[in-house]
């Protein structure tokens, strides 16, 4: 059984930066494609950014480009998301998830596992 958790969320002022961690077990972490989602209060859950199981492909939605920065080490087992220049817009719970494929996935519901999610705040 795969397990996720997320860490790194918390309140920053606009203008700051985070680094969200997605730590990974159960399985081989290699094989698997890893994405960040968000959701703000009274909104659906969005993908962020996602990763294929090398590193070799991201994606980003239009929202984050060039402000986040999704990577990963197979190396080494967490998945992070880089965060700069960040705007109350960006307040939401983030969530990792994974699947197991090395294509890289976007959609929510192509994903198997997930994180309990963790809180980012950003203030004005």
């Amino acid at each position: 059984q795969v397990h996720l958790v997320e860490s790194g969320g918390g309140l920053v002022q606009a203008g700051d930066s985070l680094r969200l961690s997605c730590a990974f077990s159960g399985r081989a972490f290699s094989n698997y494609g890893r994405g960040w989602f968000r959701q703000a209060p009274g909104s659906e859950q969005d993908a962020v950014a996602a990763i294929s199981w090398n590193g070799g492909s991201t994606y980003y939605a239009d929202a984050v480009k060039g402000r986040f920065t999704i990577s990963r080490d197979n190396s080494q087992n967490p998945v992070y998301l880089q965060m700069h220049n960040l705007t109350p817009y960006d307040t939401a719970v983030y969530y990792c998830a994974a699947v197991r494929t090395r294509n890289i996935r976007v959609l929510r519901a192509t994903y198997a596992y997930w994180g309990q999610g963790t809180q980012v705040t950003v203030s004005s």
